[in-house]
């Protein structure tokens, strides 16, 4: 079965190369493109791709107020697209429900491995994205419990629900570790490892790993500098 996919940019050049790249994969088809970020939600509420690439910048609405709708009221999955490697637009396209974030002048392989590995469940959030995106989470949350004193024994109470193997594989989650690095730590399948993820987004509403990291800092389950 092929991996549907709406591709959204106001530039039509870069629209329809996108386009092109992708539709000439033996498992991905390009349902519809959209000009702006109107047509982009018009076209997912008609197509019901498994991807939309949504440039941030676009005319009416804008890519990340279209990625707050889809990801809202749909279950297809987004990648944000920028000429520009801005902090403020990472966040906001995660904190949005976005799965993915890329610059426009990725490779093309890496543009299909990204609509691959979203489409599959999993998130795009590279290692130096990561580190951005738990400084600010910090910044968020403010300085913290004064130096010296204990985090409490207790879980969060957003993780209560969880098993003890589901927050261990929570916190190497939001360390960076894949399946295959976490099936290590704990002498499992991947298999396995991939039930506990489920398991764990499941339970606390999560759509990926993403929103995983995100929980994992603003519960106080990983801190920054720790592991």
């Amino acid at each position: 079965m092929s991996i549907r996919v709406v591709v959204a940019d106001d530039q039509e050049l870069v629209r329809s190369g996108f386009s092109m790249i992708l539709d000439a994969q033996p498992d991905i088809e390009v349902v519809a493109e959209a000009g702006q970020g109107a047509e982009a939600l018009q076209a997912v509420r008609l197509h019901g791709p498994d991807v939309a690439l949504l440039d941030i910048r676009m005319p009416v609405m804008d890519g990340l107020e279209a990625a707050r709708r889809i990801c809202e009221g749909s279950g297809c999955r987004v990648v944000m697209l920028t000429t520009f490697d801005l902090d403020e637009y990472v966040y906001e396209a995660l904190y949005a429900g976005a799965s993915g974030f890329l610059l426009k002048d990725v490779r093309r392989d890496d543009l299909v491995h990204a609509v691959r590995v979203v489409a599959a469940g999993d998130s795009l959030l590279a290692p130096s994205v990561t580190r951005r995106l738990v400084a600010d989470i910090i910044r968020r949350r403010g300085s913290g419990p004064p130096p010296g004193e204990q985090r409490s024994a207790e879980p969060h109470a957003r993780l209560a629900g969880l098993t003890a193997r589901e927050r261990e594989t929570l916190t190497l989650l939001a360390r960076g570790l894949s399946n295959a690095e976490i099936a290590g730590e704990f002498v499992v399948s991947e298999h396995t490892v991939k039930t506990h993820v489920s398991n764990v987004l499941s339970k606390l509403g999560l759509r990926d790993r993403v929103q995983a990291v995100i929980c994992a800092y603003e519960t106080g389950l990983v801190v920054a500098g720790e592991g």
